[in-house]
């Protein structure tokens, strides 16, 4: 169900490189001076209007964080038009889309977050949510697959992920040329390896398509029920 909420001005706070060609925005809206007070689900997505374009960007931030956090890639429309912006410039916040995550159903249950990409945007919106609550959850994994070590976000937060108990694994694609100890292949290659040792485990998925097509059916091949696979849209 969509959230309906009149358009906003953005303002952006703060921008970081996260990876090759992608950039973190943090923003806030105009009309307020305090927390951000858009009314959201951990996963869902928000359309941004740049100038006369507009697109889908997730939510990266939980919705108990001060400010809007967004990833964007480098490219064309709205998204090459946000990329370039610095601090002090403005989108507009058009809607919010998508049901996101229904965390609150699952609480004690181990919680799989699986991304790819850019689709590590939303999972961490649904992370920083949970470690928020961490005594209603379980067991906590992050599965999370690029095709370069130079295409992971939010590096610079990794210890403090795992200082919180989660058990994070990285993957990589296309290792040829870069110096890689870790595993190599796909994300859903790693779904062996972690969930025999969970006993109630919920899955969360967020990438490509196609990414999510295979590893809903690796999912269901491994024994987990259909409201046990969650998407965020």
């Amino acid at each position: 169900m969509e959230e309906k909420e009149p358009p906003r001005s953005l303002l952006v706070r703060s921008v970081r490189q996260q990876a090759r060609e992608i950039r973190s925005f943090d923003m806030t809206p105009e009309d307020v001076s305090g927390p951000h007070g858009v009314s959201f689900i951990p996963g869902q997505v928000a359309v941004l209007r740049a100038g006369s374009e507009q697109a889908y960007f997730a939510i990266a931030s939980a919705p108990e964080d001060d400010e809007l956090e967004f990833l964007v890639k480098r490219g064309h429309g709205a998204g090459g038009a946000i990329y370039e912006m610095a601090e002090g410039d403005r989108v507009e916040l058009v809607k919010t889309v998508g049901h996101g995550f229904a965390l609150a159903e699952h609480r004690g249950r181990d919680l799989v977050f699986v991304a790819m990409g850019t689709g590590v945007a939303p999972l961490r919106s649904a992370l920083r949510h949970v470690l928020k609550h961490a005594r209603d959850f379980g067991q906590l994994v992050v599965l999370y697959g690029a095709r370069t070590p130079d295409d992971f976000c939010y590096g610079d937060e990794v210890d403090d992920w795992e200082a919180a108990g989660v058990e994070l694994r990285r993957v990589i694609s296309r290792p040829d040329g870069h110096d890689w100890s870790g595993p190599t292949g796909y994300v859903q290659s790693l779904l062996d390896h972690v969930l025999p040792e969970l006993s109630s485990p919920v899955a969360l998925i967020c990438g490509s398509s196609e990414m999510i097509k295979q590893t809903r059916g690796r999912l269901q091949q491994m024994g987990f029920a259909p409201e046990a696979i969650l998407t965020n849209y």
